[in-house]
């Protein structure tokens, strides 16, 4: 079978996935006896379900406004929900990212089931008012389903806010974020004390560290955890190029190395959802990929880093 058929039987296969998930008929005949659906984990603080596979913009939806680039982004946001996606996070912080994203979502007909997350980050209540005012407006909608403080900025300030936006019906959930490893003492005391439904920070096999501080407190607190920078800005793909998977993969559905690195991050009891960012469709539909079928245990996740680390 040739590269070009394999990847349109991928894609008919996945669209009989999620309708398998959605209880819908199938769109497609199924290519193998063995079906498998999307992957969802409850938030905590609800119980309401999320796909374990969501989507990051930094840097991939920054476009500078430049309306032929961002038309180049359409097939990723429509991949992106053609396989069950709803969660996309963005920030100000991310240049026109928002911007972008708000003006895609025009063209998507689809989206009913976005779930819809941002930040703040800037200093002082009214300027962070101000500028999640100014998202809304970039985005399209007439509230967030997720607020988050960026990187801890002004958070005693910005908390005080989104507790009233929450009780006002203006966002539905509130979290705090880092990433790359910043601040991690400050918002291990942060989560112990303050009430949030969210945390964001960085993890992957190869930057373990929250496994020993942060995701505990989230089980602990009740905390859902989104996942960013799942493959090190890119840097475990060198690591691994040319290299092929082992075979034992197989035992959790796992076609890629980008599934591969997916996969361990969501098979992480504390984890609830992961959130690459790219700026192609293929890559957004392997990443998708990720979200259906089986995930590792315990013991294969074991396996799964004593096998990369003797790479």
């Amino acid at each position: 079978m040739d590269i070009v058929n394999n990847s349109i039987k991928r894609r008919q296969f996945l669209k009989s996935v999620i309708a398998v998930a959605a209880g819908l008929p199938f769109l497609n005949t199924p290519l193998f006896a063995k079906t498998t659906t999307v992957i969802k984990k409850p938030i905590p603080s609800t119980g309401e379900l999320l796909p374990v596979i969501g989507m990051g913009s930094s840097g991939t939806f920054e476009v500078s406004g430049n309306s032929e680039e961002r038309e180049k982004l359409l097939p990723v946001l429509r991949t992106f929900f053609d396989n069950g996606g709803t969660l996309i996070d963005s920030s100000p912080m991310y240049g026109s990212a928002e911007a972008a994203i708000g003006e895609l979502l025009k063209e998507v007909t689809n989206k009913d089931k976005l779930f819809s997350a941002t930040k703040v980050w800037i200093d002082g209540k009214k300027p962070g008012i101000e500028q999640m005012q100014r998202s809304m407006k970039l985005w399209g909608v007439s509230k967030f389903d997720l607020m988050q403080i960026h990187n801890l900025r002004d958070w005693k300030v910005h908390l005080e806010t989104l507790r009233q936006w929450k009780a006002d019906g203006k966002i539905r959930y509130i979290g705090i974020t880092t990433s790359h490893g910043q601040f991690h003492d400050e918002l291990e005391t942060i989560l112990k004390k303050a009430p949030f439904d969210f945390v964001q920070f960085s993890y992957n096999i190869e930057n373990r560290e929250v496994e020993s501080r942060l995701l505990p407190i989230a089980g602990d607190k009740g905390i859902a955890s989104l996942i960013n920078r799942p493959f090190q800005r890119g840097g475990m793909f060198s690591k691994v190029k040319g290299k092929p998977l082992p075979a034992w993969v197989k035992e959790f559905d796992c076609e890629s190395w980008g599934q591969f690195f997916l996969k361990f991050i969501v098979s992480h009891p504390e984890v609830t959802c992961v959130i690459p960012a790219t700026s192609k469709p293929h890559h957004m539909l392997d990443n998708m990929g990720a979200g259906l079928g089986g995930l590792p245990d315990a013991k294969t996740r074991q396996r799964m880093i004593e096998y990369f680390s003797s790479l």
